[in-house]
């Protein structure tokens, strides 16, 4: 049998596959200008949420919101300030996309729709709520929001693939409070590295939706095994990108300087693990720069170097598997191939002092690995009996 073989779709809106792909680019790219939001310091440029210094859009000038109360807690900068929004604009575009999905895949489902439905007006209550100040109104309807959704996708199986895109909606529901508490919790560093892989969870199940909508399975007599070594690197692979999360939002990227691979003239410097992996920190601190001394820094970038030899070794041997099996070649030549790209930018980052558009392209690469796994995970299938 063919590694292109059709596999029998599930009965979906004929659509459904084509919105799901769209969602998956709208969602790379949202993780990606993200990231450009965050590495050019513009992550708090609107301190209020959703709006920016009470606009839908932003203020072109400072004379425009010099009597809104945001500009108590920092003044406007209108060339940042658009980065924030438009970021928070395309994120909720994704989020429609999402909540499409999540209806047109439990249209058919007994009271299926009642799930997806009151979620989001629960959540379109509850937005306004926060505006007005009314926090524990409206965290209680976004909590009701999720276990509505989360109540649904445990009931449901994933023939009509319900249960994962009512899973998918109920994760960027979670982000998009990740995201306003990223702001209103002024960067603390737990919260922005948790949006990050909200973030890229999002962008794992709907690669994963992706797929299982359109069909194509990659057939090989080996898959199981292959899955199973895919999954291992898909979760190196989380571990990596949160230890990612983690220098950035403790501005470690640079604690040993501009020296790679010795660390601030040492092979093993002066570190402080203990205070460097401290999760949960006071709120009302403005992290912004970064509150951690440099022994607790060079501790986060000494994990995040390891962890990426780590991944990067695994990664190339499962790369050499697929080098091997039949149907799988140019999979496992573009896994080796975007491996090393990724530890040569990680480099880069370092021996360049961080310039802003390496940092982003690394960014993207982290999101190009997890979408060849996750593809991976999502169409080798055994042949048929």
């Amino acid at each position: 049998m063919s590694a292109s073989a059709v596999s029998p779709r599930p009965p979906l809106y004929r659509h459904f596959h084509r919105i799901a792909w769209l969602a998956v680019l709208l969602a790379a790219g949202v993780i990606v200008f993200g990231a450009f939001v965050r590495l050019s310091n513009a992550g708090l440029s609107c301190p209020d949420w959703p709006t920016c210094y009470g606009r839908a859009a932003w203020p072109t000038h400072a004379d425009q919101v010099l009597d809104h109360a945001a500009t108590a807690i920092r003044p406007v900068v209108p060339e940042k300030a658009w980065r924030e929004q438009v970021h928070r604009m395309i994120a909720g575009l994704l989020g429609l996309l999402v909540f499409s999905l999540a209806l047109l895949a439990t249209r058919r489902r007994p009271q299926g729709w009642l799930h997806v439905l009151g979620a989001a007006a629960a959540v379109a209550v509850a937005i306004p709520l926060y505006m007005r100040g009314a926090h524990v109104p409206a965290s209680v309807l976004a909590v009701a929001a999720e276990l509505l959704l989360l109540s649904g996708a445990l009931r449901w199986s994933n023939v009509d693939l319900a249960r994962v895109s009512t899973l998918t909606l109920a994760v960027i529901i979670f982000q998009a409070l990740l995201g306003m508490w990223t702001v209103t919790w002024l960067l603390k560093p737990a919260v922005v590295m948790g949006h990050l892989l909200g973030g890229l969870t999002t962008f794992a199940l709907l690669t994963w939706t992706a797929w299982r909508a359109t069909g194509r399975p990659l057939v090989s007599a080996d898959a199981r095994r292959l899955r199973v070594l895919v999954g291992i690197g898909l979760a190196l692979l989380a571990v990596q990108i949160a230890l990612g999360g983690w220098t950035s939002a403790n501005y470690a990227a640079l604690a040993c300087g501009n020296e790679f691979p010795t660390c601030a003239g040492s092979w093993w410097p002066a570190h402080d693990f203990r205070e460097g992996f401290v999760l949960w920190r006071g709120i009302g601190v403005d992290y912004e720069g970064g509150v951690l001394d440099n022994p607790a820094r060079i501790a986060i970038q000494l994990a995040h170097r390891m962890m990426a030899v780590v991944l990067a070794g695994y990664v190339l041997l499962l790369a050499l598997r697929l080098l091997r099996a039949p149907g799988l070649r140019g999979w496992g030549a573009l896994l080796g191939l975007l491996v090393c790209v990724q530890f040569g930018l990680g480099m880069a980052n370092v021996l360049l002092s961080l310039p802003l558009h390496v940092a982003v392209l690394h960014n993207a690469g982290a999101v190009l690995l997890l979408f060849l796994l996750v593809s991976l995970l999502a169409r080798l299938r055994p042949p048929e009996a």
